[in-house]
């Protein structure tokens, strides 16, 4: 039974998710906890999860969109490549043991905070819309990033900003709001399959999504006005939170 404080509780999770996605992803690492310590069965605390996290995407590239932060073209390139990649990532999720990438991220994760600390003298280079990077890189990065969505998940969002940064060289700042593009486009469908199969508690999901859609308001407002530190510094922190969820999962729990 969802009661009052089970929604109160999920709703402010929401709201700090909702922050923390709509800079540096990694909101679900949040809610989903939340919701599954709050006794919401595993199915519903999902559904209810993308209902939520798809309206505060949605504002949050809304406020990217409008500050002229989202690399268009750079979308529409990437957003097929990836969710053809997140359907060939659920297939390997059938096959594959998911404990073993789980282990190997713990190993690499600091690497990649690392990467992220360490000065770029050309980030603030524009992007060139041609050659190798643009038409080559670009999409692997999305096809690679979208496997791992499909086939493990947690931080996609984090890892579609470190691969658009790190090595299609774009703005962080940039990177985190075309990333809400690829992050709605896949929300949504997820959303969708959830809402017809009648898995989503309404109550819930409304009182959590406006939570996140304050979240993400708040959180993509004040990356546009602080800026790529800003941005640099809440993505450690979705990776931190990653590390300690995956740590407590494969070492600690099992």
């Amino acid at each position: 039974m969802i009661t009052a404080t089970t929604i109160l509780v999920c709703t402010l999770s929401a709201l700090f998710a909702g922050f923390i996605d709509s800079v540096a992803g990694g909101g679900g690492l949040i809610t989903i906890p939340t919701l599954l310590l709050a006794g919401v069965p595993p199915h519903t605390a999902l559904a209810c999860n993308k209902v939520s996290s798809s309206l505060g995407t949605a504002m949050a590239l809304g406020t990217f969109a409008r500050s002229g932060l989202v690399v268009w073209r750079l979308a529409a390139i990437g957003t097929g490549f990836a969710l053809v990649g997140s359907a060939i990532g659920s297939r390997l999720a059938l096959t594959l043991d998911p404990e073993t990438l789980g282990r190997v991220l713990i190993i690499l994760l600091p690497f990649a905070m690392l990467a992220t600390l360490l000065p770029r003298k050309d980030k603030e280079l524009p992007l060139v819309f041609d050659g190798p990077r643009f038409y080559f890189l670009a999409p692997l990065c999305c096809f690679v990033v979208g496997i791992y969505d499909g086939f493990f998940g947690p931080a996609t969002g984090s890892f579609f900003i470190l691969a658009l940064h790190l090595i299609v060289r774009v703005h962080l700042l940039q990177a985190s709001a075309t990333t809400k593009v690829l992050n709605l486009s896949s929300n949504i469908g997820a959303a969708v399959v959830f809402i017809f199969s009648g898995e989503v508690v309404w109550s819930l999901a409304l009182c959590m999504a406006m939570g996140s859609i304050t979240g993400n308001w708040m959180g993509s407002r004040m990356a546009i006005r602080i800026g790529g530190v800003f941005v640099q510094r809440v993505l450690i922190v979705s990776l931190s939170i990653l590390m300690v969820s995956l740590i407590w999962t494969y070492f600690i729990k099992a």
